[in-house]
């Protein structure tokens, strides 16, 4: 496997790494057998990095990761985040929260959940607009000091607010959409995190699974599936976004792999200081997912799939508008 660093404070982790989320939440039904059995084949294939968060179920995500890695601790980097709170009565609702008090009692809670001594990377999920992000920070920093967190990172930041926090304590890592369908890290988070050192993981690499090709009708959805709600996935937005990805399965055909080889592979090739976090619960998927790394795109094919996919294409917003605001801009 190969691997990439993420900022310049000596985390070394998988060239890609394993997102979590689905295994529990957001994404239809759950099986913790397959989950597990995923994230130990995950190890087995060199993946180190595996990233969760406590609002994931909420909560249930960590413990079945932790119990899954738990024989394997010393092998992996296990990222978690805090700062996103869901309201028990309406689940479907979200607030922030990035207090000092909040941020200690936070890790503690993951902690717990993981079984873990110490979490290798912790984030803030989402900056509190009514928290100084040096205040959130100076708390994080804390927690290094005390043993219980390796590295910080941020996710979903703008390059200002990422300068204000690097100033309080080294950020190694920031977390933000980034696929060939949301390109905005590049309207200025990328060249702020080459400024500092930052690495950047990028999480729905495959636009939530869009990117894949699987994905034909927006009925096939499951009830309680996230992407119901999703603006990329419903009305006119759908056919259009559909349109584009035949175009990325016809260059993947024509290259020899799958269209998530070919997404992941232009992601993987916007430089060594990028590492995605695909989501998957599926073994065979994995597979396939990792199979991206022995797709090393030219600077010719990499122009050409930015040229099919430039910003502002997918049609639709990445987030309901209720969650829009969450995001740094």
């Amino acid at each position: 496997m190969l691997t990439r660093t993420l900022g310049t404070q000596g985390l070394t982790v998988s060239a890609l790494g394993l997102g979590c989320m689905g295994m529990s939440d957001f994404y239809g039904h759950r099986d913790d057998a397959e989950s597990t059995a995923t994230l130990r084949h995950a190890v087995d294939r060199g993946v180190t990095l595996f990233d969760t968060a406590d609002v994931y179920g909420p909560h249930t995500n960590e413990v079945l990761v932790g119990r899954a890695l738990a024989p394997v601790r010393d092998k992996v980097v296990i990222a978690t985040k805090f700062g996103i709170v869901r309201d028990p009565a309406n689940p479907a609702a979200r607030g922030v929260c990035g207090r000092p008090d909040y941020v200690r009692s936070s890790c503690d809670a993951s902690l717990k959940r993981l079984g873990v001594e110490i979490i290798d990377l912790y984030y803030q999920h989402r900056q509190d607009p009514e928290v100084p992000v040096e205040d959130t920070v100076g708390a994080m920093a804390e927690l290094v000091k005390a043993g219980k967190v390796r590295f910080l990172g941020l996710s979903e930041v703008s390059p200002a607010t990422l300068r204000r926090a690097h100033a309080v304590h080294p950020i190694s890592a920031v977390q933000s959409e980034y696929s060939l369908w949301t390109r905005d890290p590049e309207g200025g988070l990328i060249q702020a995190c080459r400024e500092l050192g930052v690495g950047l993981v990028p999480y729905s690499p495959l636009g939530r699974g869009f990117l894949t090709g699987q994905i034909k009708r927006f009925e096939d959805f499951e009830p309680d599936d996230y992407r119901r709600d999703s603006p990329r996935f419903q009305g006119e937005n759908f056919q259009k976004n559909l349109d584009l990805v035949a175009r990325l399965q016809d260059m993947a055909a024509a290259r020899g792999c799958t269209a998530s080889q070919l997404a992941l592979a232009w992601v993987l090739g916007q430089g060594g200081d990028v590492v995605p976090i695909p989501g998957t619960k599926r073994r065979d998927r994995l597979d396939e997912n990792l199979g991206a790394l022995d797709h090393v795109l030219c600077p010719g094919e990499l122009v050409e799939l930015g040229g099919l996919f430039p910003p502002g294409a997918a049609a639709g917003a990445r987030y309901p508008e209720s969650m829009m605001h969450l995001v740094g801009r």
